[in-house]
């Protein structure tokens, strides 16, 4: 049985890195709008954290990670060095502090999505509560993480690469959090539960992964 499982959680694993790859070179992945990228990619993890747990979620935060680590290394936009140290913009560029963006947000993503669903699954039974909390949660901590970082670690560097005033760089940032973030996390919330819910049943995953 053991064997099995970790078969099985070894083909899905993998199918899910394969869609996050897909998702990463294709415009579905990386959406652009204005200055940024407004991303899907954050999906496949959260469904991952569900089905396999916070381990494995937190792999696949990090393949989500490298593949932003990328993009905005060989596709920039003029804020990409946010995200690489590789890139950068005139006297403007990336840094240790880049990877952190790039990495950690994307990383916690599995992690607070499968620990949430692990727990209020606990409680909940029918666990579509919990895939609903688990996607909410795991696409706003990206998005709060990864905007409050480039606030806090690139604040300057973001707002002259954005051609806005030093002043007004809170606003923008609340903005996208806001209406990009809220956007981001209705879709993923929606996807999530309504990809994972059935798979939990076909799987037989009647408690969450342990993993």
């Amino acid at each position: 049985m053991t064997t099995t499982k970790n078969t099985r959680t070894l083909v899905q694993t993998a199918l899910l890195l394969a869609l996050i790859t897909v998702l990463s070179i294709t415009p579905l992945g990386y959406i652009p709008i204005g200055a940024i990228r407004a991303t899907t990619i954050h999906i496949p993890v959260i469904i991952g954290a569900i089905l396999m747990g916070p381990k494995i979620g937190a792999i696949l935060g990090g393949y989500f990670g490298l593949t932003s680590l990328l993009v905005n290394t060989f596709t920039p936009t003029p804020t990409s060095f946010v995200f690489t140290p590789f890139y950068s913009i005139g006297d403007i560029g990336g840094n240790f502090w880049s990877l952190v963006i790039c990495f950690v947000p994307r990383i916690l993503i599995g992690v607070v999505a499968g620990y949430l669903f692990r727990w209020i699954s606990k409680v909940d039974r029918t666990q579509i509560g919990a895939c609903i909390v688990s996607g909410l949660a795991g696409s706003m901590v990206n998005t709060i993480l990864v905007m409050g970082g480039i606030y806090l670690l690139f604040g300057e560097s973001y707002a002259a690469a954005k051609q806005v005033d030093i002043t007004a760089l809170f606003s923008i940032i609340m903005s996208v959090i806001t209406v990009n973030g809220v956007m981001e996390a209705i879709v993923a919330t929606i996807l999530a539960t309504a990809i994972s819910k059935p798979l939990l049943k076909y799987l037989g995953v009647n408690s969450p992964a342990k993993k």
